[in-house]
């Protein structure tokens, strides 16, 4: 999660919410005091682009259309997030961490090995701290890099674990240049119609409030590159990309105010059945260790099943007497 604030704008360079019907990431805004900073969605319905050009969608179709595995009581809910963004969550953590723990953010693990007395993390520049317990919540391959043998069998699975890359890009205009009401969430674009990996685009600065200063609107513009054109391509490219996708769509005319690309290579697992059961196995082997993984790459995609997958590792840590 990160939001760029700036300029009046409040651009979410990851996920813009966690959905509707989440218990989890309440309760953690509520224990950090934040909760009075949750709002959802301005507004609910959502556009379909097809050759035929733009139609509302009814509830639970944008799913259907991009091939999400929504449940049935989510559909049509929408999502929530924080009035200042979805790095709230993380500000608060980070503020309440700083007074009870060791935060060294920015150094770069390079093994976790178990020791006789819990485990060991041993960092790029070859200090090594020994803990009572690590949870490791990184991405799969990250994962079996830092564990190795310790995985056992699940090494391999982990190592070649099956990810999908993501691309946004964010538009800012003059609320002139836009020929549309943008009286929508967004639009979601039919797999035939999908160019250059464009799959849907949000109507940012209407979804949510105090998303753009007076006068301006924002359009986030959501891809699915290939290995390939991830790494590729530059921002002026993948501008392009989003300008000729959303010009394709809307009645858009001049040029941005500003743009913010982001870019996330092999960031979203793929939780095939062979996946899940390589995660078992890995957490099998490590149950006899103090090591415990969690997080999205793990125990489901999105904000409020990493939120959960936190809540059982603290939940280990307790039952084995490592918190206060």
């Amino acid at each position: 999660m990160q939001t760029d604030r700036s300029a009046g704008f409040a651009i979410e360079r990851g996920a813009e919410g966690f959905v509707f019907r989440s218990e989890a990431v309440p309760a953690l805004a509520a224990d950090l005091g934040i909760g009075d900073e949750l709002i959802g969605q301005s507004v609910l319905h959502s556009y379909g682009f097809s050759d035929s050009g733009l139609r509302v969608l009814a509830p639970g179709e944008a799913a259907a259309f991009l091939s999400f595995q929504v449940s049935t009581a989510d559909l049509g809910k929408g999502i929530r997030t924080f009035r200042r963004g979805m790095a709230s969550l993380i500000w608060a953590l980070e503020d309440r961490l700083r007074s009870r723990a060791q935060l060294q953010c920015g150094a770069v693990a390079t093994r976790i090995e178990p020791t006789d007395h819990g485990a060991s993390v041993t960092l790029e520049d070859g200090s090594r701290y020994d803990a009572d317990l690590v949870v490791a919540a990184t991405p799969a391959r990250a994962t079996a890099s830092l564990l190795g043998p310790h995985l056992g069998e699940a090494h391999a699975g982990l190592a070649l674990a099956p990810t999908l890359s993501s691309v946004t890009v964010e538009l800012a205009f003059e609320r002139a240049q836009v020929d549309h009401l943008l009286d929508g969430t967004g639009f979601v674009v039919a797999t035939d119609q999908q160019r250059d990996g464009l799959r849907a685009g949000t109507f940012s600065s209407a979804k949510f409030v105090d998303r753009s200063p007076p006068g301006q609107i924002s359009l986030r513009l959501f891809f699915r590159p290939s290995p390939e054109d991830v790494r590729r391509l530059d921002d002026d490219a993948w501008t392009q990309r989003a300008l000729a996708g959303v010009r394709r769509v809307l009645p858009v005319t001049g040029q941005p105010l500003r743009t913010w690309v982001s870019r996330w290579p092999d960031a979203l697992p793929v939780f095939s059945d062979g996946y899940k059961a390589v995660v078992a196995a890995a957490e099998a082997t490590l149950a006899p260790h103090a090591i415990v993984l969690a997080g999205s790459a793990f125990h489901g995609a999105g904000i409020d099943a990493a939120v959960r997958s936190g809540n059982a590792a603290a939940a280990t840590a307790k039952v084995r007497g490592l918190t206060s």
